[in-house]
């Protein structure tokens, strides 16, 4: 079976200073997935081939370009990154595949460079790390972004990144900062922003990917549309009616980074075995452990499939 993982992550050495990583993992632990990020084709093909991994739809790490101040700078770098990311990919077509870096410092600059990824370099999407200098994705002057994702019929993936501030229940407690538990907890609200914000409203195509099995939110979508039902609306209304339905029908997730099976099918559940595709989270977890995870999950063969690469071929028309 054609296996295919979406979340998987590699950074130059120009951008590697960028990344959390450093104050978040265990120094070891740090230089060795450094070591992996920074290894493009040698080691990473050869621990695909042992996992039986057919493809990786490549990524640059969190938190990548976004966390460039200069806009101007980071215009540069991403059209630099992304043409690796393609030259990458023209070597190795079978194996590679790409979500393209955005200078969304640059709003304008990033919905250009969204497009020039997709019909020039031939990039699946773009893939976001959390905010860009304290914008979310609801920003209205991204709109122009989601209109060119819309119209180009390519999935934006949110991925986490550390936050602009530290949540005041997390003071004093710098273990829960970091991809164990506030990234979770923040990626989530962001897709909440996202949804409350009228993204999904004004481009009601959109597609958004989300990692680590949905950040939670499959298994509180009950919840939310009976508190909507209660709470007061501060002037918001839905054109769907319900939170739920757009989690069911503008979100698709990943299993990245989640190897367990009450999640997953608790995601199957929530979500649909059409929205839900596989990812390992190279090189934050094992490559190995993620499909091993994958073969023998207590799932249909039929939803096997579609998670390990039916929904990845017809999402990103691999």
């Amino acid at each position: 079976m054609r296996t295919i993982g979406l979340e998987e992550h590699f950074v130059t050495p120009d951008l590697l200073g960028y990344s959390a990583g450093s104050s978040i993992g265990q120094p070891d632990k740090w230089r060795e997935a450094s070591r992996r990020l920074l290894d493009l084709t040698g080691e990473r093909l050869a621990e695909m081939d042992a996992a039986g991994l057919d493809m990786q739809v490549l990524s640059l790490t969190a938190p990548g370009i976004q966390a460039e101040p200069d806009p101007a700078s980071a215009v540069t770098q991403a059209a630099a990154v992304n043409d690796l990311l393609a030259g990458l990919i023209a070597e190795h077509p079978t194996r590679f595949a790409g979500f393209a870096a955005l200078p969304l410092q640059d709003p304008q600059a990033a919905a250009k460079e969204l497009e020039r990824a997709v019909t020039q370099l031939g990039l699946r999407g773009a893939l976001v790390n959390a905010h860009t200098q304290g914008r979310y994705l609801d920003a209205p002057e991204l709109r122009g972004v989601w209109e060119r994702a819309e119209g180009l019929d390519v999935p934006l993936y949110l991925h986490p990144a550390n936050g602009v501030d530290t949540p005041h229940v997390m003071d004093g407690h710098p273990e829960l900062i970091g991809p164990m538990w506030s990234w979770g907890v923040e990626t989530g609200s962001h897709v909440l922003r996202m949804i409350f914000g009228g993204v999904f409203d004004d481009f009601p195509d959109a597609k958004l990917l989300l990692g680590h099995m949905g950040e939670g939110l499959p298994y509180v979508l009950w919840r939310l549309d009976s508190r909507w039902g209660f709470h007061n609306h501060h002037g918001v209304e839905l054109a769907r009616g319900n939170p739920s339905e757009y989690v069911r029908h503008n979100l698709y997730l990943t299993t990245s980074g989640v190897c367990s099976a009450p999640p997953l099918l608790c995601a199957l559940l929530a979500m649909g075995p059409e929205h839900i595709l596989f990812g390992t989270d190279y090189p934050f977890e094992d490559m190995a452990t993620a499909t091993d995870f994958l073969r023998n999950a207590p799932i249909s063969e039929a939803d096997r499939a579609k998670i390990a690469h039916l929904n990845a071929e017809r999402l990103l028309r691999l």
